[in-house]
């Protein structure tokens, strides 16, 4: 214990030691966050860990501050710092947590990025010939139509489509379950499909969406096919799975102005995770005022 006072890795060693049930992604970024605050603790010729204060967990997290770290990652190292000497409260090291009361300068919100409308018809253009081609299309199609998570997609069995009513029950995050409107073109999409789709399955499963030899498809799968798709489409940026997620929030926002209704759709806990469209929804208000409000235009 006198050791682990020392100012040095070894208290830092035993941390980690006490986490072993715990990833190695997970301590190797505890490891990273308390070496480099054990650098600077010595820098300020500290002698133990006992003297680490408010003060300096507080100018430690302004030093990183300053030289350019985002938010998200002084949060992150305020939690390491927490977790570190709380446990050392725990072994009765030291009486007090000094980063409990330390908060981390609030991230920016990333806004996410999103096709618009003629962008999403681009993509979805065009008509398949092949097996895959006719597969893919039903996915693009199917996700926009939906709001669908890349994961729900893959995961999407035949017994959760009801072609009959035109709606999707998916099992999202938490295991939580919400049924969702499937648009036409959607549904006459995946129709498609379903005529050239193999019928039998080794995996003993009846995903909707299967390979050639009718295996389950993994999320990268998915991610690399729509990236050459939207290229194929003329479309000269990344298109990943999740924008078009974002886009089908994004479009239904801006014709219907009903958050509540988006929230349930997206299948959202939290409203506030579904607020982040209503910037993006106020940006194309404000391109659509400055392009027609006479009074907008500002002379050069």
């Amino acid at each position: 214990m006198q050791n682990e006072a020392q100012l040095s890795e070894e208290a830092i060693s035993s941390f980690l030691a006490s986490r072993s049930r715990y990833s190695a992604h997970s301590n190797d970024a505890y490891r990273r966050d308390l070496k480099l605050f054990l650098s600077f603790c010595k820098n300020k010729t500290l002698a133990t860990w006992r003297d680490v204060d408010v003060f300096i967990v507080r100018a430690f997290i302004t030093e990183q501050h300053r030289i350019g770290k985002s938010g998200k990652t002084l949060a992150r190292f305020l939690s390491s710092l927490r977790t570190f000497f709380q446990y050392q409260v725990d072994r009765a090291a030291r009486q007090d947590n000094p980063a409990r009361e330390v908060k981390a300068p609030k991230a920016a919100r990333k806004l996410p990025k999103t096709l618009d409308v003629d962008q999403t018809l681009s993509l979805l253009g065009g008509e398949p010939q092949s097996f895959v081609e006719i597969r893919d299309a039903a996915m693009w199609e199917l996700m926009y139509s939906s709001g669908l998570r890349v994961s729900e997609l893959v995961n999407l069995k035949q017994e959760q489509i009801d072609f009959e009513d035109g709606e999707v029950r998916v099992i999202g995050k938490g295991n939580k379950e919400r049924i969702v409107p499937v648009g036409g073109p959607a549904m006459t999409a995946v129709k498609c499909w379903y005529k050239v789709k193999p019928t039998a399955s080794p995996d003993k499963q009846s995903y909707v969406f299967v390979s050639q030899r009718g295996r389950a498809l993994t999320t990268r799968t998915v991610q690399k096919r729509l990236k050459a798709w939207a290229l194929r489409q003329g479309i000269d940026f990344n298109v990943h799975p999740h924008m078009l997620r974002h886009s089908f929030a994004t479009h239904m926002l801006e014709s219907s102005g009903d958050l509540r209704a988006v929230q349930e759709l997206l299948g959202h806990a939290n409203i506030s995770t579904t607020q982040v469209y209503t910037h993006l929804d106020f940006q194309h208000l404000a391109k659509v005022y400055d392009s027609a409000h006479p009074r907008a235009k500002r002379k050069d």
